[in-house]
């Protein structure tokens, strides 16, 4: 059975980081052929391109595929992709991403694909923007939507939110948790040395945040909340893991807050080394106002932490109130830093917490788990399309 995967582009991020484990996992069940089609990887978020490039046949690079609303570009690269679904005839093209989400499954449609699946990685329309943006985006995925005949979502939310808008029925949809390597977060530690290099103090209470520095993941929320909490809880201290556009200006913020001394910007740290980033935290806070279920959340729930997160999208379904951690009204900043300084003062009820948390994803979050529940559904499709032979040889 022959699969095609198209993102937009392998930035580091962690619908990238789902697609390639998906990816490289399914590759190795038998009788499964799956590629990767992608656009160009550009800003400063970094590139996983690596992590497929050098492999015979798996990955193939669409200049045209590009994340911004370009017609003439946006026409070359569904025309692309037509033609490469028809040359190369899969079974299955799986999607992901807004951009590549929206051509990839036209153009399989086009070139007579018999099954399409999209990944709903995160909403692509919400409360984050505009009444105008919003329109296109309803009406450009309820187009998309009439083309596919089986949604992912790796959060419930995203089922509610996609169905309330019109896309699909119920039974189109399917949750995948977005799996990644557990093993490195579950024996995470709190190493003094790596502490010491980042300029932590054995003493301080770190709260971690794992995101792009860029709009709608909260960071301005985190730098509003942070002078009074530290004039209350000195030794907190704020660790940053991510990059992204507006670094210079958080940087600025900081210096013009009098935090220089309690923010540390990690910068852009490659996925195998975030797990160790993780280890010094003593609590994590996620406050993105749009993402489907963000994987920060288990990471750091695999490592025994507990967390703090906006009340968006999916993040309840891990961040369970009071349990893993504490859920706050988004953009209710009030809460947020008594939160945070609950944790600060409660070390112990923080490290209950974290346990629970632990004892939830290790069930949930493996890239096993990923894998094999995606390989169920390619064989139910297959089986329900007639595919009956190649879901056969695939099993």
């Amino acid at each position: 059975m022959r699969v095609t995967h198209v993102i937009t582009r392998l930035i580091v991020g962690g619908a990238q980081e789902n697609t390639i484990a998906s990816v490289l996992g399914l590759r190795e069940r038998p009788g499964l052929d799956v590629r990767l089609i992608a656009g160009p990887t550009t800003g400063p978020e970094g590139s996983l391109e690596a992590l497929v490039a050098g492999q015979p046949g798996l990955f193939t690079l669409v200049p045209s595929l590009i994340r911004a609303v370009h017609p003439a570009q946006d026409w070359a690269a569904y025309r692309e992709l037509r033609r490469r679904f028809r040359q190369s005839r899969p079974d299955i093209v799986h999607t992901h991403s807004g951009k590549a989400g929206i051509l990839g499954r036209l153009a399989a449609r086009a070139a007579g694909v018999p099954i399409i699946v999209h990944t709903v990685h995160g909403p692509s329309f919400g409360a984050f923007q505009g009444p105008a943006a919003n329109l296109v985006f309803r009406a450009a995925e309820r187009l998309a939507g009439r083309a596919t005949t089986q949604f992912v979502v790796v959060a419930h939310a995203m089922t509610d939110q996609y169905l309330a808008a019109g896309i699909g029925r119920w039974e189109q949809y399917t949750r995948i948790l977005s799996g990644f390597p557990l093993e490195p977060y579950l024996t995470a530690q709190n190493d003094p040395a790596w502490r010491s290099r980042l300029g932590l103090a054995p003493t301080d209470f770190v709260v971690g945040k794992i995101a792009r520095l860029f709009k709608l993941k909260g960071h301005d929320d985190l730098f509003a909340v942070a002078p009074g909490l530290v004039r209350q809880c000195p030794q907190m201290k704020f660790l940053l893991v991510g990059d992204g556009e507006w670094r210079t200006r958080f940087e600025e913020l900081a210096r013009r807050t009098g935090l220089a001394k309690h923010i540390v910007f990690a910068g852009l740290v490659p996925p195998a080394e975030v797990s160790r980033h993780v280890g010094v935290m003593d609590a994590l806070v996620h406050l993105s106002f749009r993402e489907g279920l963000p994987r920060a959340l288990p990471q750091a729930l695999a490592a025994g932490k507990p967390v703090v997160a906006y009340d968006c999208d999916g993040a309840r379904e891990v961040c369970l109130d009071g349990e893993t951690g504490f859920l706050v009204p988004a953009g209710d900043r009030a809460t947020l830093a008594q939160r945070l300084l609950t944790l600060a003062g409660e070390r112990e009820r923080g490290a209950r917490m974290g346990a629970r948390g632990r004892e939830l994803v290790r069930e949930q979050f493996s890239v096993q788990h990923l894998v094999d529940e995606l390989h169920r559904l390619y064989l139910r499709l297959a089986a329900r399309h007639g595919l009956a032979g190649r879901a056969a040889a695939a099993h």
